[in-house]
């Protein structure tokens, strides 16, 4: 067997149907696999990798992207049985922007066709749950404190009507609040963050490049520190995007590394890839060149 494509029928907009259109019309050793609920795309990754598919595409936006992602990885071996590949659907893509992927399905097919690959790091991140602790892989980038609060905050049904603006309108709410005071440690560093932003590549929340240095294959992680985050901090921080100071050196605190840890007295939550996963305390860590993507040749 070939391919697998774990397709979200919720996909925002009309790209759910226009992929269909195209499936329906296209020819090639394919099968289509699509997830009826929240987590059964990590349950369909994994069985496809069961049943010998060498290529599963994830259709559908990031959370899509990282709950493929986690089923691959449920397996034994199984990030060396199949490789990923993203084809875009959802709001923000970043991942797929990460791996200069055609945002058009017209134009993205033709990539996932040729099959060419390329290795790049797995971010993995041990966080604490309800049910317990926990562990997830992530592909582009990870977040605690603010961030998360705003994700935990969307209101998904706004996100379906208005895309990115809802995750503004969740980070304004967020702000009405005290934010917890999060502890990083990462090897003789230490920092005290409102806001941490972890990075695999170099974007967050679409062609931003928070992370300045990132790199898919360097090995490192690369992480944001935001000391204080509200509402008389701001601006300064709206000054800093404005004129692009933040993606650059000295922006901000920087720092990169292999292993980062995160603890904090209060309640702080984790998001992985945009989806709300877990608390802190967490460790969140790299493993190098662990992950087979489908990419376009460069």
């Amino acid at each position: 067997m070939s391919t697998c494509i774990i397709f979200n029928p919720a996909a925002r907009g009309e790209k759910a149907k226009k992929l269909r259109e195209h499936l329906e019309k296209a020819r090639g050793d394919w099968t289509l696999k699509p997830t009826s609920a929240p987590g059964t795309a990590r349950t369909l990754a994994a069985k496809a990798v069961g049943e010998g598919f060498r290529t599963i595409v994830a259709a559908g936006g990031d959370g899509t992207l990282n709950e493929v992602l986690n089923g691959i990885g449920d397996v034994p071996g199984g990030f060396e049985a199949a490789r990923l590949a993203v084809l875009p659907l959802g709001t923000i893509n970043v991942f797929a922007r990460e791996l200069r992927m055609p945002l058009d399905l017209q134009k993205v097919w033709p990539v996932l066709e040729d099959g060419s690959e390329v290795r790049i790091d797995l971010g993995c991140a041990e966080y604490q749950t309800a049910r317990g602790p926990e562990r997830r892989y992530f592909a582009q980038l990870a977040g605690a404190g603010f961030d998360a609060r705003s994700v935990e905050l969307v209101n998904w049904e706004w996100k379906k009507k208005v895309g990115p603006a809802a995750y503004v309108m969740a980070g304004l709410q967020a702000l009405g609040s005290p934010q917890p005071k999060i502890n990083v440690v990462c090897g003789a560093e230490r920092q005290a963050a409102e806001l941490v932003l972890f990075g695999n590549g170099r974007f967050y929340g679409g062609n931003f490049p928070i992370f300045h240095k990132g790199d898919l294959q360097d090995g490192l992680l690369d992480a944001v520190i935001f000391p204080r985050v509200d509402w008389q901090s701001l601006p300064g921080h709206l000054l800093k995007f404005a004129r692009g100071a933040m993606f650059k050196e000295g922006g901000n605190v920087y720092l990169q590394g292999r292993e980062f840890y995160l603890t904090c007295p209060q309640r702080a939550a984790l998001q992985l890839e945009g989806e709300l996963v877990g608390e802190l305390p967490a460790r969140v860590f790299v493993a190098p060149k662990a992950l087979r993507v489908v990419a376009p040749r460069v």
